[in-house]
């Protein structure tokens, strides 16, 4: 176990050593002159005698308050320095590896800085000083930030939306906020203190309720309206209630005739998963919700009631004579109303819609997705983008059966997947006597499938300008044959733009946050992150945001690396094959590169593809290894949990 652990360390110091030789350069002249610039914009805005005198030299060290590391500003502490001035809004955008601000207890001015720059800040105090207006948006996503200080200011608004699972530390008070608090998990957890003395600040934690306010109510403006303005307005109450009453009488019309219609054909139908019932089918099975976990539901099933369909009847008389399903390649062999009357099992609430497994009259199970939040597409524009979607052909991809077009429906039929998706193979029984031990070959013909299927996206010329979007492990299925099948490729064509910027995967990268721009190399940083959730077996916060254990894996396998506890990153199913960690340290340097911050330098898809192929998986006999002795610094609890920021 030595052996391994030098072959480890000595690895990870010569990557270091070549990767940071330029670091270690800047080092020995001080900091950059971009930043350099950038903090003497500040002093000239301060008018400060004190830092005019300390901030001169061209060597970070003398200079008070600033603190650098590897040739960068990491630290800038100027507290109660009696510092008068206004900072400009893009003040801190060259100190992009800033990771803490304190300057507290002075009188600057103005609005608080943008942020959208410095992705590392970790600590944040500007209390007791002089700012107004907003609280900046963009502090909402610094996804490492654990304090944030902004007491005693002129602050005014709302507060923003903050629930990273990193914030420690949160203080507002004595300042001039207003409206509801926020009600995220995070915001709910701090102390009321931390929001006292903002008079239009309410609701919990506070004990101040959000109720309707009387203020300006005794404007009497409203006792000077004319005769005609009442009159109109009460032409308009009438008409109003005439509407509604005719509104009522064709729902109640429309009510009996499918009353009558559901008699007549002796359909039993249910409500889909929405309205909280469930098909009944008590085999094991895995949900790909977006929203969950992914882990196998029978816990679900002891809670849920059970009936037997989860397609509803009034959807199936809606659409069965308003078109038929379009079957991608040869004659069709099953009609819609085959589909629609098959008994189905709820497979999940997705980001774009409920999917359903349904079983034909002949035994046969397909995949159904019914889509939601679409663009306004007409029938055509639909059916354009549709055969678009049809015409990826990939052995690595869900291929699509058949769909369907009607105003109240948007069906995609896909090939039924044997096994789990990803996400349930990684984390699913962990820790039980079920668990089956995912090893290192299997997870290597994983990630060589999932990059195929990419590269094709990605060389395919009538793809989107990103060809997938939403590459994550619940969206990768495992097939009988134990082959990788990518799906839901192909959606931001049709899917509202409103909707895909906030739930796809590609639109949480990082040049989106700073530049709300995407491109195929936004695909290339999903696909590292799930190289990360491969190697680490940790869950990724990309798959589950929700859940307070999830990792930002990019963040968290780069800081490993940076302070060389890179033995700890490897998922113990993974380290009892002595034979893998060559491989599993190229696969790790591979996925490090596709998660870089700019977009510029990680590689495409087919320089990913090669370096992969070239990863040979280990020999049959290394496969059937069981565990031996490792050394506990390898393996300790921080294995379990998301280390300390």
């Amino acid at each position: 176990m030595g052996f391994l652990k030098s072959y480890i360390l000595l690895v990870l110091v010569l990557h270091n050593y070549i990767a940071f030789a330029q670091d270690d350069a800047e080092i020995a002249i001080g900091f950059t002159e971009d930043e350099r610039n950038a903090l003497l914009a500040l002093k000239n805005g301060f008018h400060n005698a004190f830092l005019d005198e300390r901030w001169q030299s061209f060597d970070c060290i003398n200079w008070y308050g600033v603190v650098c590391n590897g040739g960068r500003v990491v630290s800038l502490t100027l507290e109660s320095l009696n510092i008068i001035g206004e900072i400009k809004l893009d003040a801190l955008f060259n100190l992009t590896a800033l990771s803490t601000l304190s300057s507290r207890n002075n009188s600057i001015f103005g609005q608080l800085m943008d942020f959208s720059k410095n992705i590392d800040l970790a600590r944040l105090d500007l209390s007791r000083n002089k700012f107004d207006g907003l609280i900046s948006p963009s502090l909402v996503n610094l996804v490492l930030l654990e304090s944030l200080q902004l007491q005693e200011n002129r602050l005014t608004g709302p507060i923003p939306w903050f629930d990273q699972s990193s914030l420690k530390e949160f203080n507002v008070s004595n300042n001039n906020l207003t409206g509801p608090i926020p009600n995220t998990r995070k915001l709910q957890s701090f102390n009321p203190s931390s929001y006292d003395h903002n008079s239009f600040l309410c609701g919990p934690p506070t004990s101040t309720s959000c109720g309707p306010t009387s203020r300006d109510n005794d404007n009497s403006s409203s006792s000077h309206k004319s005769l005609i303005g009442v009159t109109l307005i009460i032409v308009n109450v009438i008409g109003l209630v005439i509407l509604l009453i005719l509104l009522m009488v064709f729902y109640r019309k429309n009510k009996q005739l499918n009353e009558k219609i559901i008699q007549k054909n002796n359909i039993k139908f249910a409500d889909d998963k929405e309205n909280g019932r469930f098909v009944d089918d008590k085999e094991k099975r895995y949900s790909v919700d977006n929203e969950e976990k992914g882990y196998s539901v029978d816990e679900e099933e002891k809670r849920d009631e059970i009936t037997s369909d989860s397609m509803d009847h009034q959807a199936h008389m809606r659409t069965q004579h308003q078109g038929k399903l379009v079957f991608v390649d040869g004659e069709p062999d099953f009609e819609l109303g085959d589909l629609m009357t098959a008994s189905a099992e709820n497979l999940g609430k997705g980001n774009f819609g409920n999917t359903y497994r349904a079983r034909l009259d002949d035994g046969r199970n397909v995949i159904v997705k019914r889509l939601k939040d679409l663009k306004p597409l007409s029938r055509d524009e639909f059916m354009n983008h549709l055969k678009v979607i049809a015409a990826q052909k990939h052995p690595n991809l869900v291929p699509l059966l058949a769909y369907f077009y009607s105003n109240n429906e948007k069906l995609l039929v896909h090939k039924f997947m044997m096994n789990e998706n990803l996400f349930s193979r990684l984390h699913g029984a962990r820790g039980t006597r079920d668990r089956i031990p995912f090893r290192w070959g299997p997870r290597l013909a994983v990630a060589q499938g999932v990059a195929r299927a990419m590269e094709y996206l990605h060389m395919n010329p009538n793809s989107a300008l990103v060809p997938h979007g939403n590459l994550k492990s619940s969206n990768v299925l495992i097939d009988e044959n134990n082959m990788a099948r990518v799906s839901d490729y192909g959606l931001t064509s049709i899917i509202s733009n409103t909707i895909y910027v906030h739930q796809m995967v590609a639109f949480k990268c990082p040049e989106y946050l700073t530049s709300k721009k995407v491109s195929k190399k936004s695909d290339v940083w999903s696909y590292g992150s799930l190289l990360m959730e491969l190697l680490t077996g940790r869950v990724s916060v990309l798959s589950v945001p929700k859940d307070d254990k999830a990792v930002d894996l990019c963040n968290w396998v780069h800081r490993a690396v940076r302070e060389e506890w890179t033995a700890e990153i490897f998922d113990l199913e993974l380290m009892v094959q002595r034979s893998a960690i060559h491989g599993m340290l190229k696969l790790l340097q591979l996925a490090v590169r596709c998660c870089d911050k700019v977009p510029e330098k990680r590689p495409d898809m087919s320089e990913v593809v090669r370096e992969i192929e070239n990863i040979k998986p280990p020999n049959a006999d290394s496969e059937s290894e069981e565990d031996f002795s490792i050394d506990r610094s390898l393996t300790d609890d921080s294995m379990s949990g998301t280390p300390s920021r």
